[in-house]
């Protein structure tokens, strides 16, 4: 079996990291070369999933559980990925409420599958207003526990990978650029913009010629990593909607907002909320970041009599209550001339995270 190359890309929730998947396997694609992606989730009916479906590249997907309490599932998802599409390279996105993946990811790639596997550095991403709040002592708006998962996520990257880089001026990048070194100087720190498509071919040719991954193990309390994943509900959910001639992005984008302003007013802290709806070969998606002001969507699945939706939401509060907001505002957005029918929803509180392996010296 030829060597495959992996990439890991990390990052915390609604840093794009799905997005630049995507982006980097048409570059890579483009260049002549096979990619396969593989997404992770502590449950299924995924978004992530759905969206890169929808290209023509393989996806695997590894739910139930993050990367380093499955990691033999990890091992399936690759071998899946290289076996069905040839791939000569392999991205894979694990959950991003996950830190401590050199140890426990990275590490025992190394060791466990020499010959079979290239390891690329680590790259991390951040989204630029949630860094700067990090880096200047806050939390961005986030619990405590859980804004210690981010630092944590930076501190033990190869490369910090500043996104969004579009919504800043080339000062204001340079600024934070250089703020991120001075605060982690371990890590090389790149820009890049998935959506002005900058600087993806310079992250690529950095993660596609080098082997020096997961250079660090840091220290991290579990105590603390594990209260930083149980503050968010989890809940991940596919519906089936049907009505006459409904105006699909219309009815997106109300449902979006109504959640986000819920959100807003109990001030509760969104990870992400994220949306897929499909109408025969349409689709949109929306994403939430923070508040209601990053609320922003692609896409167009038209007007139709039936649609698919899958909508997945990471926010600070319990499960229960996050359930019955999603519900209830899906309720009423679908009143009238719209029927809603749920066809899988799950709704959690991760669990204290118990990696399959954990190394404790570099390989």
């Amino acid at each position: 079996m030829k060597t495959t190359r992996i990439i890991l890309v990390g990052g915390f929730l609604g840093s794009g990291k799905t997005t630049l998947l995507w982006e980097a396997a048409k570059h890579i694609m483009y260049d002549g070369k096979k990619v396969g992606l593989i997404t992770n989730d502590q449950a299924s009916e995924l978004v992530d999933t759905a969206i890169l479906s929808r290209h023509e590249v393989k996806v695997a997907e590894v739910s139930g559980s993050c990367f380093c309490c499955n990691f033999n599932g990890l091992i399936d998802a690759m071998k899946k990925v290289r076996s069905e599409a040839n791939a000569d390279i392999i991205i894979a996105e694990p959950v991003g409420s996950c830190t401590d993946l050199s140890a426990t990811i990275l590490q025992p790639l190394k060791e466990n599958l020499k010959g079979e596997l290239v390891v690329s550095p680590f790259s991390v991403m951040a989204d630029p207003e949630k860094l700067s709040d990090i880096l200047s002592g806050g939390n961005a708006g986030l619990h405590p526990n859980a804004a210690y998962i981010y630092w944590k996520q930076l501190e033990e990257s190869d490369i910090i990978l500043i996104s969004k880089t579009d919504t800043l001026t080339d000062s204001e990048i340079a600024q934070l650029k250089e703020r991120t070194k001075i605060v982690f100087p371990n890590s090389e720190v790149m820009t890049i913009s998935s959506k002005a498509s900058k600087g993806i071919e310079e992250w690529l040719n950095e993660v596609l010629n080098r082997t020096d991954a997961g250079k660090r193990i840091v220290e991290v309390d579990y105590d603390r990593y594990a209260e930083g994943e149980a503050v968010l509900g989890w809940l991940n959910s596919t519906i089936e909607l049907t009505g006459e001639s409904v105006n699909w992005d219309a009815f997106s984008e109300k449902l979006m907002r109504d959640l986000s302003k819920q959100f807003d007013e109990l001030g509760a802290a969104v990870g992400h909320v994220k949306m897929m709806l499909e109408s025969g070969n349409k689709f949109i998606t929306g994403n939430i970041t923070g508040l209601v002001s990053t609320l922003n969507f692609r896409g167009s699945a038209g007007t139709g009599n039936s649609a698919r939706l899958t909508l997945n939401a990471r926010v600070e509060m319990s499960p229960e209550q996050l359930e019955k907001i999603v519900c209830n505002t899906l309720d009423e957005n679908a009143k009238g001339n719209i029927k809603a029918d749920i066809v899988a929803l799950k709704c959690l509180m991760p669990g204290r995270p118990n990696p399959t392996f954990r190394f404790s010296e570099v390989v």
